[in-house]
């Protein structure tokens, strides 16, 4: 494989184990990127770590990790003391249960990562616990170790492999009625709702992410393109907001109007293609006639 393995260890279900090899699902390294620079010189910028109090530069070697114990007070907290903090899941995937895909909350999804095994003699416990989830319909819930922090991880059948996806624990997670609670509930006609019902049908689709855009990316790269080749940059004109207020039902209604009226313009549009060939028809008979 051309990537890089990001973790290497074992997946372990109960007395047996595999070794695998995790490698990231997602990348960002087509995204567009800019680095700081001195405008007069067109140099890169070197940033470098200042101590708060007295400003002075601090070198690599008089960097350390600390805990803020209380305000501008901490410990120092040495690498072998935190190497030594090993855990089990320092270097296995313990599974721990199996549970239904669809009780797995999304907030919780994070980050996403392709489990394969690692060599030939994994491959047949590899494939009896992919193939095992795949029978039973279950997703696997795992502990892992990666930048020094233990993840649990979520484990399911995709494709000859595996799909982890770590996720977040609950003390991440912001309460959401902190946000709700606030939200009122209007009584809203069902001629309303059904409008809205309408406009969805309208717009109902399959999950196709090939037809994701990227719109600000691509901005991004006409602009730098443009740049580069010597070009002016213009700022785009704003779109001005409409300042009549329309209601509610109003706006469903001409919402469901304007989804009709294009559904209508590719048949409109086809229908002078028969007067085209009635045309041609009445040319090569007059044709005919003239020949004759």
């Amino acid at each position: 494989m051309a990537a890089r393995a990001y973790w290497k260890g074992s997946l372990k279900l109960s007395l047996v184990s595999c070794p695998v090899l995790l490698y990231p699902a997602s990348t960002s390294a087509d995204k567009t990127r800019f680095h700081m620079i001195n405008k007069e010189t067109g140099n890169r910028l070197k940033q470098q770590m200042v101590d708060a109090e007295t400003g002075d530069v601090v070198e690599a070697e008089q960097k350390g990790r600390g805990y803020e114990l209380t305000k501008g007070e901490y410990i120092e907290v040495e690498k072998d003391e935190l190497d030594a903090v090993q855990i089990e899941s320092n270097h296995t995937i313990d599974i721990d249960s199996f549970v239904p895909s669809d009780e797995i909350d999304k907030r919780y999804l994070n980050h996403p990562y392709y489990i394969v095994p690692d060599g030939k003699a994994g491959v047949d416990a590899f494939a009896v616990i992919r193939d095992a989830m795949k029978d039973q319909g279950r997703v696997a819930l795992a502990r892992i170790v990666l930048t020094n922090r233990e993840h649990v991880i979520a484990i399911e059948p995709r494709g000859k492999g595996l799909l982890g996806t770590t996720l977040r624990y609950p003390y991440e997670l912001r309460d959401e009625d902190e946000y709700f609670d606030d939200i009122k509930s209007p009584k809203i006609s069902k001629d309303m709702i059904e409008l809205a019902g309408h406009i969805l049908k309208t717009k109902a689709a399959h999950f196709d992410p090939s037809k994701f855009k990227d719109q600000y990316e691509n901005a991004l790269k006409a602009l730098v393109k443009r740049k580069a080749a010597g070009k002016p940059v213009k700022a785009a004109e704003r779109a001005e907001k409409p300042d009549n207020v329309i209601s509610l039902m109003d706006a469903l209604k001409q919402s469901l109007k304007g989804k009709a009226s294009k559904r209508a313009a590719p048949s409109a549009a086809r229908r002078p293609a028969p007067r085209r060939a009635a045309k041609k028809t009445h040319r090569s008979a007059a044709r005919a006639r003239k020949a004759g």
